[in-house]
Order: structure tokens, then sequence, then C-alpha cells
């Protein structure tokens, strides 16, 4: 069986806190969502603004696969909105618990049904495919709920969504609810919200209870905890329950989801399931051991499979076959005693609190064998010009292969405008910086600055350290050693 999606990341993922998207990421995040084959897209509340309503015309006016809908409350002034919108449908949010209805509508039940029905008549009248969702669903008296989608039934409705607002279902009481309501002659779909992190779990118990039609954010943004992870529940549905499916593309979830992180500012916690960059990640040695022959053993799907790429990371806890691994993928083939001792030392490093990046393990390696790597770029002077009034500006002076090389670059910042002056020689092109982290080692205003940064040639990613009192020359010079690294590999 087919489960359809219906993904709200552009109206209820956008009611997360500190989020507000421009018009133009708002389309690149539905073009990307009607890409992957993502059934129907919530594009925003038409209602809002007059900036929501333009944005949701433009995604409107595409032409996308994808049905696209308004939030709507049912009154004539939202329906309204969302038409001069020309969008395919509404999701037609109607308070059903006792709670809502009195408290935040001070109205009856009565009154309620047949404002529902009204709005309903409405949007038909007008040419609206139009799903029902139940506000508060889970909070509802059964027997009104139920009469609620009857009703709606009655009116042509054509799809019903059963909202947990406040997160409250368990595994077993979503598949409950979800069971009982399996009779009626309408697809019903559902809405769960992440207060007690279980939001996946109880979506995938109401799809085993009978619904066909699931909500989801990407990266399971929203409003307090967040609304159903979409990669989670997609993964899970195609891996977990086999009888069922969806219609997404699930080799592209990485790229959606790295999509919403960047537009939305959200952080994804490394840690997260399926898009987190710890989630395909191994540094455990008996872990990176079975993983090298069988990966099945210590990953229950393929990195590939979520267009993901498997990771040894270097660490205390890293055994030497996950060590020999990695160094092979550089070139360097060593014998028992060289891996042992490379092994030790990265281990020594570890051990007193230090972050071990690639370059770190590359001078160990380098040690150990006795390499001596020429570094093609070396950095002679930084000048930087800065203030309150002034476009920061920075000039530099290098040596490439024995060319000395002076050049220059502005910037948003002092540090921005000295990796600026660099990016822009032939050398660094095609170079992207894709991470940039700073620790202030020691206390006070002449603290030790640790610049971490990771960049990416082609499909090749390295890490590189810059440790220095001024930030710029630390951010310079681990740039540089990043790039020299790029170049000799």
């Amino acid at each position: 069986m087919i489960i359809k999606v219906l993904d709200t990341t552009l109206r209820d993922g956008e009611q997360t806190p500190g989020v507000s998207l421009t018009p133009l990421e708002k389309l690149r995040i539905a073009v990307k969502l009607d890409e992957i084959g993502v059934d129907y897209i919530e594009a925003g509340s038409a209602i809002t603004s007059e900036g929501e309503r333009d944005s949701i015309k433009e995604i409107t006016k595409q032409g996308f696969d994808a049905e696209i809908l308004s939030f709507s409350r049912p009154l004539t002034v939202d329906i309204d909105y969302c038409l001069e919108c020309d969008v395919d449908a509404v999701n037609l949010v109607v308070p059903t618990s006792d709670l809502h209805i009195s408290d935040k509508l001070n109205t009856t039940r009565d009154n309620l049904i047949d404002l529902s029905n009204s709005a309903i008549d409405y949007c038909k009248d007008h040419g609206l495919i139009v799903e029902v969702s139940a506000e508060d669903a889970s909070r509802s008296d059964f027997d009104f709920l139920k009469s609620v989608f009857s009703n709606a039934i009655d009116h042509d409705a054509d799809r019903l969504c059963v909202c947990d607002t406040v997160g409250i279902l368990t595994p077993d009481s979503s598949f409950e609810l979800f069971d009982k309501l399996n009779g009626l002659k309408a697809p019903i779909s559902c809405h769960c919200h992440n207060d007690f992190g279980l939001a996946v779990a109880n979506t995938l118990s109401a799809i085993k209870g009978g619904a066909s039609e699931i909500h989801t954010t990407i990266n399971g943004i929203g409003e307090r905890a967040g609304n159903t992870s979409f990669e989670e529940c997609i993964v899970s549905i195609d891996r977990l329950l086999p009888e069922f499916s969806t219609n997404i593309k699930i080799n592209e979830i990485y790229d959606i989801s790295k999509l919403v992180a960047r537009s939305t500012g959200v952080y994804i916690q490394p840690n997260k399931a399926i898009v987190g960059e710890n989630a395909f990640a191994h540094e455990s040695g008996i872990h990176s051991d079975g993983i090298i022959k069988n990966s099945a053993t210590y990953e229950p799907m393929t990195p590939e499979l979520v267009g993901r790429k498997r990771k040894f990371i270097i660490g205390k806890h890293m055994g030497t076959h996950g060590l020999n691994n990695r160094l092979k993928e550089w070139g360097l083939n060593v014998d028992d005693v060289q891996l042992k001792q490379i092994c030790d030392d990265i281990k020594d490093l570890a051990d007193k609190g230090k972050t071990v990046t690639d370059v770190d393990l590359q001078v160990i390696a380098d040690n150990v064998l006795q390499i001596n790597h020429e570094d093609r770029i070396k950095l002679d002077e930084l000048t930087i010009v800065s203030g309150n009034k002034v476009m920061p500006t920075a000039s530099v002076k290098i040596t490439v292969d024995e060319e000395e090389i002076l050049n220059a670059g502005v910037g948003l910042g002092p540090v921005d405008a000295a990796i600026n002056s660099l990016k822009s020689l032939d050398i660094f092109k095609d170079i992207d910086l894709i991470e940039y982290h700073v620790d202030a080692i020691t206390g006070g205003t002449d603290a030790f600055i640790d610049v971490i940064i990771k960049l990416q040639k082609g499909d090749k990613v390295v890490s590189a350290r810059g440790t220095e009192a001024d930030i710029i020359n630390a951010s310079v010079k681990a740039y540089i050693a990043g790039v020299n690294r790029l170049l000799r590999d």
C-alpha cells in the first residue's frame, strides 16, 4: 500500500521560533519537495500576510506534480485568500476538543459542526480539494470527533486528518484511535507533534491502524518540539514496514535536509537519525572492524540509501582496522608496527582532550613513516584593514611553487576578507569551505584561538587546524594548510 505524504515544512515548519523564510527560499524548498516525490505540499497560510500570499502564488504557478495546499480556518475570509493564491486544495483546520471549542473559540459543538460544514461547502463550490484536519483530535471526545468527520464526508470533504496537536498520543493509543476511525469512507491522515519525542512512532502506528496519508516536516522542525520528521518517517516506512511504501526518492533525502537546514538556520543535531553528521560515522574499533567486513553488522541501512557516505572518525576509540582503512584511502601502506604506533599516538593526543583532525593524523603518520611534505603554498604576509565605517579589506602575499603572489580581497568581516583574498586566486578555485569552527583555548582577551575548518574539492573532504592568538592568522593558516593537503592528495 502506498502512503501519501503531505509535507508542511513551509507552513508548520516555518512556525519554528526564529524561522522566517523568504519567497525565494520557500520556492527552492518547494521545488525540491516536488522533485523528490512529495504528494502534497502545504505552501503556507494565505491569511497570514500579503508576503505570504505572494510566496504561495509563486509556488502555485510552477505547475508542480504535487498538490499545493494552504492552511485555512473554517472562515470565508481565509478561504477567499486561498482562492486568490490559486491553490489546488485547503487544509481546513477545525478544532474538535472541548478545550479548544469552549476556551479558544467560545462556541458550542453544534455551532462548530455548522461552521465546518459551511466552510466545506464553500470550498467545494469554488472547486477546491478539501482536507479537514481535526485540531486537538487526540484530546477530543471520540464520538464527537467521529461526528465531525461523518458530517465532513456528507459534505464531500476529500480527506480527513487526525491532529495530535500537543503530542500526547503513544504508539498504542495512536493505533487504537486510527483503527476505530478506519471504517469512515474517506482517506485518513495523521498529523503528529513531537512534544514527548513520539511523533515518528505515533505516525508509524497510525499507518498500521489505517492512516493512508502522513503529515511531516523536513528535519522535524516546527513549533515547540517540532513535527513528525520527514526523513525518519520515510526511511522507517521503507525499512521497517514492508507492506507499505511511499513515492519519495529516498536517495535525495539528505540533500533536502541540508537545504532546509541552510534556509532556516535550524541546526541539525549531530546524532539525529538519518541526516545527522554522526548517523553513519564510526569511531569504535569494534564497530569499524565489523563495518569493514560487512556493513550490516553495525548499520541498519547503507548510507547510500539516503544519499550519504560512511565515515570513520579519528579518535581514541578508533581501532587499527578503521585506522588502516583511513590510511589506505590516502595511499599510505603501513606495517603492523607502524600502524600500532600511529594508533597509540592518536589515543595519546585524544586523551589530552584534543580533537584529532585529518591534519593531525597526517602529521602523526608522516612522523611515524618519516615522510616530509613540501607545501606548495606558503603564507608570507597578511595585512588587514577594518573599522566601524570601513569595508574590511585584506592584502596577502603568498608563495606558490616558489612564485611570489600578491592579492587583496574584501568581506563582511576581517576573516572573510582574508579568506576572500586567497579564494580569488587560481590555485584556490574549486575548493569549498564547508565548515568553520572557532574555540578559545585559554581565557582572557589574549586567549589562544583554535580554528578548525573543513574544505572540499570534488568528493574529497579534509580538515585543517590553525592555532594563534590572532583569529585572522589562525583562520588563514588553517585554510592554507587544508588547501595544501588537498593539493597533495
